[in-house]
């Protein structure tokens, strides 16, 4: 006798020109925590949203069996009622209003007269909020707490909902150490109350620690699912089932051809733009040669985000002082378009906000920096402009139609692409790339890399920052780390351990 909360038998789902699921099958256990593994563009979003009615019954084939009965949702309200609720990638929640009206938006808690009785929403809501480790008060605001925060929220949002079975679309990708190891945490005591997660990741190492079963699904189809507690089952054979091969190397080799220095940066201090008291970068020296990849390692808060955007055009930061050297000569960096014309260029961590009109298609974003190159007559030559982004498409491999799909229709991984496109395009000399794999599946991971390799052996000065230590050990010459807007240390790739980068990273002020 099984005891499957949910069966999905040979789910198939088309869209114009595209098999997205082929046949796919999955079970769930009742009271088990499920991952589900693959390689951006693989169907595992589109397998969710089929099974919580975003897809609704009739735009595919095969059956969803829960708790025994075959059940065909047309919409997401048919299946929270029946307890299974979705978190997607992208919070859905109203940054203007409270933690309360949040968790009970669209299922308001009235009173007598039918009006929304707010005692008792707060006290609802604190109940919840308990649940989940929130020690915020209910009346607080959503843009007033931290992305970690409010994961917390819309599983608190979830519970209100009676959740049975509860999805998480990669619920730590954007979540810092501490905050990701609470969520597990919580999700490790939702089990105990007999409530059933399945959980999308790409981070192979929290799958490990907190799976009772992993799912691999490849080019839209089931390739197997493991028993977690299989002793032969580790990082390397799940990755091995994503991509269809072994990748004992996760690092393209490394052959670096280093000239001679392009940018030197000197005494780079910065103050926080709404606390013009505090400095965040702090009297910041560094060098990058040609063909060097430079990384930048350091904690969450660090100042490695500010001192990049500071660095390029002062988009972040004010009262910034210190001096930029490009080629020998100092530069001009104090707007974006002297930046650029200098030969900076900057690829955001957040790709979605920042890095991307996720609205407009392949092409346009492709020469968003550059687009005063393609104006011929006061107008944008739409022809040349077709023929450089299609380029792009080829040489770097990006998965869409054509250049005329919508940005927002492409995996993350190939989003990244488009940005690295966008600043590769306007010919940079020094290329600063901030959290460049941020999100994306193993295999993306790899082409990247081997995009940034490319681009050094060709001659330009990369900078990397990343929240990943084997990364960057993985694929830079140098490392720099900083420490509350500092540099506190610096190795070469010979040098380089996670043990001295640790200790570089958490040294504090006067301390080094």
């Amino acid at each position: 006798m099984t005891n499957y909360i949910l069966e999905m038998r040979s789910i198939t789902k088309r869209f114009p020109g595209v098999l997205a699921l082929d046949n796919v099958t999955m079970h769930v256990e009742r009271g088990e925590i499920h991952a589900i593994c693959g390689e951006n563009g693989a169907g595992k979003s589109t397998l969710m949203k089929v099974l919580s009615g975003v897809w609704p019954a009739g735009s595919y084939e095969g059956e969803i069996v829960y708790e025994g009965e075959v059940l065909s949702f047309k919409n997401i309200r048919e299946s929270e009622e029946k307890g299974i609720v979705i978190i997607h990638q992208e919070l859905a929640l109203s940054p203007y209003m409270s933690i309360a009206e949040n968790i009970f938006l669209g299922n308001e808690v009235k009173g007598r007269t039918g009006l929304i009785d707010w005692n008792e929403t707060d006290k609802e809501a604190a109940l919840l909020m308990a649940r989940v480790g929130l020690k915020e008060k209910p009346n607080t605001r959503i843009m007033d707490i931290g992305v970690g925060k409010q994961q917390l929220v819309e599983i608190a949002k979830a519970l209100s909902k009676r959740v049975k079975l509860l999805i998480l679309d990669e619920p730590t990708a954007a979540l810092n150490d501490e905050d990701s190891e609470h969520l597990l945490a919580l999700l490790r005591h939702l089990k105990q109350q007999g409530i059933t997660c399945i959980m999308i990741s790409h981070k192979l190492n929290e799958i490990a620690s907190i799976a009772d079963t992993t799912t691999i699904i490849r080019d839209g189809r089931t390739i197997e699912s493991l028993d977690m507690s299989d002793g032969n089952v580790d990082q390397e054979r799940i990755i091995k089932g994503m991509v269809g091969r072994d990748m004992t190397h996760r690092f393209p080799a490394h052959a670096s051809h280093i000239g001679e220095e392009i940018l030197r940066v000197e005494n780079w201090t910065a103050h926080h733009p709404n606390d013009h008291t505090r400095v965040v970068v702090d009297k910041v020296n560094i060098t990058a040669r040609k063909g060097e990849i430079v990384g930048l390692a350091g904690i969450m808060g660090a100042g490695r985000t500010e001192f990049a955007r500071s660095l390029f055009g002062h988009s972040w930061g004010t009262n910034i002082s210190g001096k930029v050297y490009i080629n020998g000569k100092e530069a001009n960096v104090g707007t974006i378009s002297n930046a650029i014309r200098s030969g900076l260029a900057y690829a955001t961590e957040d790709r979605k906000r920042f890095g991307l009109n996720l609205l407009e298609d392949v092409k346009r974003n492709i020469s968003l920096a550059s687009l005063q190159d393609f104006v011929k007559h006061g107008l944008v030559d739409d022809n040349e402009e077709y023929r450089i982004a299609s380029e792009y498409r080829t040489s770097m491999n990006i998965k869409s139609p054509s250049v005329l799909s919508i940005t927002g229709q492409l995996s993350g991984g190939n989003q990244q692409k488009v940005v690295l496109s966008k600043w590769i395009n306007v010919k940079p000399e020094v290329l600063i790339l901030d959290e460049p794999t941020r999100g994306i599946d193993v295999g993306a991971k790899y082409e990247i890399y081997q995009i940034i390799q490319r681009l050094a052996d060709e001659g330009k000065a990369i900078i990397v920052i990343s929240s990943e230590l084997p990364e960057l050990l993985g694929i830079c010459d140098r490392i720099y780390a900083i420490a509350e807007g500092r540099i506190t240390g610096e190795a070469t790739r010979e040098e380089a351990t996670p043990e001295l980068l640790m200790t570089y990273m958490t040294q504090e002020k006067g301390k080094h």
